[in-house]
């Protein structure tokens, strides 16, 4: 017994030996930034040109759809590649002794750098898994009530919106944001579908559309339907990262975020938030017991998680936090800018988003006029992508018609967006 003993403390002193390694300082890249000129941030072309050298990028394309996701700085990848190697030898010694201090931790630093509560956040594959346990989760809603979205939301929100009518017995109301948009013209679209709808109890915001780009005035279309008794969930996925705001400044109990977009972690990360306050309004997922009821982690059951992935967003997070939320929007938007003043002087291009600073970050998209249908939209996306090395996407769900989608990125160049406006040029006068 007493060998038996032993050798169970040595086993137990070995495991934690090896999991301490995965913590452990490594001697990856540090990213070194210039100064900046914060006067003049968005065209600091030595700041800018240094934080794009810490991207290895394909330049053979210009490559404008970074909104898919956002591909990881080298100071990032290495930390990824660093832990899947160590999580892949160290396996169950690491997984079973250390990994649960460790997204802990992850947990909490991700809590701090949005303004939120350790305790009103939890890990998720990205924000289609917490939009979606958000809304299938929430547990207010009675046969006979409904629940409202817009056509700019997302696709696997708008699935998750559809199922509540067979899952809750409610009604579903949907109705398009208007074209061309104003802050004013959003802002009476709610108020009008609000006032429409007297039974809705809950309603999907998308602050910053996938589709077109456009930035919901969030935190008034929440105060609006909480005057109504309605509750809102709000699909972060595009503007964190891309966008300079605290979860608390969006007047939100139930948000979903991304953290494999513009904050660019590995890609299967993301998180969801509910005020402590409202927790007990969104049901555990599956009656999970893994975690207390009161525990925010009961919301969300993903089983075995990529351990490496979770483990490098703080390396991520070091990232966007040394060139600041701040920083990173004023560039993104001077990037959008720069194309759509150009592409505005093409008589048959149309821009879905207006120039209002605070009804766009970096994302907008355009269609040329007349040409809003599938077929349409896949051979102008073809074109600008083998005829002039431009790869922009297609989006569908418009209520007025299919569209191209344009992401510049960080590293993205003012000639990569000079040759998307000579394309444009190009095919127009053709």
């Amino acid at each position: 017994m007493p060998g038996i003993e032993r050798r169970h403390f040595l086993m137990g002193s070995a495991a934690t030996a090896l999991a301490a390694t995965i913590v452990k300082a490594s001697a990856m890249e540090t990213a070194v930034l210039p100064a900046a000129n914060d006067t003049a941030i968005a065209t600091d072309r030595a700041y800018w040109a240094a934080v794009s050298d810490l991207y290895d990028v394909e330049r053979s394309i210009a490559n404008l759809e970074n909104g898919y996701w956002g591909i990881m700085a080298r100071p990032v990848l290495q930390a990824y590649l660093e832990n899947t190697q160590r999580v892949n030898r160290q396996n169950t010694v690491y997984a079973r002794n250390a990994f649960g201090k460790d997204a802990e931790d992850v947990r909490n630093r991700v809590a701090g750098a949005v303004g939120a509560a350790p305790e009103e956040v939890t890990l998720t594959r990205g924000a289609t898994e917490a939009l979606q346990k958000l809304i299938t989760g929430y547990n207010k809603l009675q046969p006979g009530d409904a629940v409202i979205y817009s056509d700019l939301d997302y696709d696997s929100m708008q699935y998750a919106m559809n199922a509540l009518a067979g899952r809750r017995g409610v009604e579903v109301k949907t109705f398009a944001i208007p074209e061309p948009a104003t802050r004013e013209a959003v802002l009476d679209a709610y108020r009008t579908v609000l006032e429409a709808t007297p039974k809705a109890k809950l309603l999907l915001l998308t602050h910053l559309s996938h589709r077109t780009g456009l930035v919901m005035p969030i935190r008034e279309i929440a105060e609006m339907a909480r005057a109504r008794g309605v509750d809102v969930v709000v699909d972060a996925a595009h503007s964190w990262g891309q966008m300079d705001f605290k979860v608390t400044d969006l007047g939100a109990d139930f948000v979903g975020f991304n953290l494999h977009k513009w904050i660019g972690a590995p890609v299967g990360m993301g998180f969801l938030y509910i005020r402590k306050e409202r927790l007990a309004d969104i049901d555990r997922d599956l009656a999970d017991e893994d975690w207390p009821k009161d525990d925010i982690r009961s919301r969300v059951h993903t089983g075995t998680t990529n351990f490496a992935a979770t483990l490098s967003v703080p390396a991520a997070l070091d990232l966007h936090e040394m060139i600041s939320s701040k920083r990173k929007q004023a560039r993104l938007t001077y990037l959008r800018n720069y194309w759509v003043k150009q592409a505005r002087a093409i008589e048959t291009v149309e821009i879905l988003t207006p120039d209002d600073d605070t009804m766009h970050a970096g994302i907008t998209s355009f269609r040329i006029k007349g040409k809003i249908s599938k077929d349409d939209n896949n051979a102008l996306m073809t074109a600008l992508r083998d005829k002039h090395r431009v790869l922009t996407v297609r989006r569908t769900g418009v209520a007025k018609g299919q569209c191209l989608r344009v992401s510049p990125a960080l590293y993205t160049t003012e000639a990569e967006l000079d040759r998307l406006v000579e394309g444009l040029s190009a095919i127009s006068s053709s």
